[in-house]
C-alpha cells in the first residue's frame, strides 16, 4: 500500500485488500470457489451520469452533450485535467468476469484498459463528437483522486489470453450518445438544471437512505 495514498483513498485501499484476504481465506479454507477481480475505472451506457454519482466518463459526455458550440463557451474540468486514468466499457467487463469465472484462476486480477489519458484528451474527445470546436476547458478546484492509476495487463493477458479491446474513443462515443438522448428527455420535461456542472456528492446517512430509496423504485 503506497504511503501517499492518504486519508479516505487509503481507507477505501485497506478495505478492498481486507476483502481480496478473506475471499482467499475462505477459498483455501472452505469447499468454496472463488474469483478476485480488480475492476479499472468501467463506464458505459445505462450508468449513473447526473446527480453527483457518476464517474468521470459520464460526466464529461454530460458536459459536453449540454455546452453549446458558441465562443466563449467552456466546460469545466476538476484541476489542471492532466491526472491520468484508463477506462474499460462495461461490455468488455462482463466478458472478462465470465473469463475469469470459467478459469482456475484464484489471484487477484486486473479487468481494466490499459489505454491511459489525462482528463483533458477524454474532455476533448467527447467534446469531438458533436465537432464542439469552440468550446475551451476552465480548470476549477475539484475532487481529484490519485495523480495517476492504469491498469496492468500483463498478468491477465498470461492468464486468460485476453484483454479489453474497445478503444475509448468507441466506447465513450456509444456512452455520449447513450447519455445525449437521457439529456433530452429530461430537459424536454422540463427539467432546468444545469448539466454542464458537476456537484461534490457529500455522503451521509440521508443521502445512502435517499439512494437505497431510489434503488427499491
Amino acid at each position: 500500500l503506497s504511503p501517499v495514498c492518504l486519508g479516505s483513498l487509503r481507507r477505501a485501499a485497506i478495505e478492498k485488500l481486507y476483502a481480496e484476504e478473506m475471499c482467499l481465506a475462505y477459498g483455501r479454507d472452505f469447499p468454496i470457489e472463488t474469483r478476485i477481480a480488480r475492476f479499472h475505472n468501467i463506464y458505459g451506457p445505462h450508468g449513473t451520469w447526473k446527480g453527483g454519482r457518476e464517474k468521470a466518463p459520464a460526466a464529461f459526455c454530460r458536459k459536453a452533450a449540454a455546452t453549446k458550440n458558441v465562443d466563449g463557451a467552456q466546460m469545466e474540468i476538476w484541476g489542471d485535467g492532466k491526472q491520468t486514468r484508463s477506462f474499460c466499457i462495461v461490455e468488455d467487463c462482463v466478458e472478462g468476469i465470465l473469463r475469469l469465472m470459467v478459469s482456475d484462476y484464484r489471484l487477484p486480477l486486473n479487468i481494466g484498459s490499459d489505454e491511459m489519458v489525462d482528463m483533458n484528451q477524454m474532455a476533448a474527445l467527447a467534446l469531438s463528437f458533436d465537432k464542439k470546436d469552440k468550446v475551451t476547458f476552465k480548470h476549477i478546484p475539484g475532487p481529484l483522486g490519485v495523480r495517476g492509476r492504469n491498469s496492468d495487463n500483463t498478468m491477465i493477458k498470461e492468464v486468460l489470453n485476453w484483454t479489453p479491446s474497445t478503444s475509448l474513443a468507441v466506447g465513450l462515443h456509444k456512452t455520449y450518445r447513450w447519455i445525449k438522448e437521457r439529456l433530452a428527455e429530461v430537459i424536454a420535461s422540463g427539467d432546468k438544471n444545469d448539466y454542464t456542472k458537476s456537484v461534490v456528492l457529500k455522503q451521509t446517512t440521508e443521502s445512502l437512505d435517499q439512494l437505497a430509496a431510489e434503488i427499491m423504485e
